[in-house]
């Protein structure tokens, strides 16, 4: 049977469940200082006590926790600590987010209530939570990424841009904010973005889209090459271009073929290489590489010459306006081979 004392302490505890912000008559109530955790940390709230204390208790905002050492709380992360004799205290083990809130020590000394209160906040780190997949463009289109973090305190989201030519230049931060707003992108541009999220509550968290540029071929390199007869000749011409090119070569409007009249074409890449095997007078001219992909259709003119002739071996012709007639050719074919 409880005597007057159980009787007075249940009420206030009863009091402090229903009525959190106001103290029971007669009673003191004292704010410690608020308990910072990190989520799935463990926190650790302490309550001091003397010889004079006939009761204690562990509230939260909902539920009575532990009275004495009797446990209330349904919850197994909540455990009592065994501790000084001065000190009641209990620890929350693997903290989340519904843990936040305040929580009160109950002390009943000389038949007169007392209660401290403190406030338990939960921090959780940065999290990226949604982000854009990675796409793929042709150059010219308008481009919209997006980057959506949580965390407690709010997060920063910042922006960085990583070139695909992987030379380090291009790396750098472009924007902060959730999204990214790109107007007719270049092939520039073209890359990896990384999204980086951080509350300075741990690591920051990073996620990548990656951009892809789709462009018509750009030839970057064509050279003449002077030969002697009988030796080995090669020409080569390379072009930048996404999705890859490829390649065709001319001399006039023939087109050549690999393995035919002792030449050999191999493509690799964004290179083109074009091989005479033993070189003849007939084999010297000028000779045209197309690159084409889905998206244009560009070409160079490059010359093979014997020893003694006069070029101009840094300048091959790189202007598609010169070959109109050739360009109109290789369209045509290529259109016939699809029927």
């Amino acid at each position: 049977m409880c005597n007057p004392a159980c009787f007075i302490f249940t009420v206030w505890l009863i009091a402090l469940l229903v009525y959190p912000g106001v103290p029971a008559r007669s009673g003191e109530s004292y704010l410690k200082d608020n308990i910072t955790v990190r989520q799935g940390d463990s926190a650790v709230l302490k309550c001091n006590v003397d010889n004079k204390v006939s009761r204690v208790a562990w509230l939260n905002r909902t539920t009575i926790l532990f009275t004495g050492n009797e446990k209330w709380s349904l919850d197994p992360r909540v455990v009592l600590l065994n501790t000084a004799v001065t000190e009641y205290s209990i620890k929350i083990i693997n903290v989340n987010l519904y843990d936040e809130g305040p929580y009160v020590c109950s002390i009943l000394t000389n038949k007169k209530p007392e209660s401290t209160k403190v406030h338990l906040i939960v921090q959780v780190p940065a999290r990226i939570v949604n982000i854009s997949a990675d796409v793929s463009v042709n150059e010219g289109s308008n481009v919209s990424l997006m980057c959506l973090a949580i965390g407690r305190p709010e997060p920063s989201i910042l922006w960085k841009f990583r070139s695909s030519k992987g030379d380090g230049k291009g790396n750098r931060i472009i924007t902060e904010g959730e999204y990214v707003e790109m107007t007719g992108i270049t092939k520039d541009m073209s890359g990896s973005y990384d999204c980086i999220t951080s509350n300075d509550i741990s690591p920051p968290d990073v996620r990548t889209v990656q951009v892809t540029v789709n462009y018509p071929p750009v030839i970057s390199r064509a050279r003449s090459t002077g030969t002697a007869v009988g030796q080995k000749g090669v020409l080569w011409c390379e072009a930048s271009a996404v999705p890859l090119a490829d390649f065709q070569w001319y001399k006039g409007e023939r087109r050549l073929l690999n393995g035919l009249n002792g030449v050999k074409i191999e493509n690799k890449g964004k290179q083109s290489m074009l091989t005479f095997f033993n070189v003849s007078e007939e084999d010297y001219g000028n000779y045209t590489c197309v690159a084409m992909n889905t998206l244009g259709i560009t070409n160079a003119s490059i010359i093979l010459y014997g020893p003694g002739a006069i070029h101009d071996v840094n300048n091959a012709a790189l202007s598609p306006a010169n070959s109109f007639m050739l360009l109109t050719l290789v369209l045509t074919l290529s259109v016939l081979s699809k029927f």
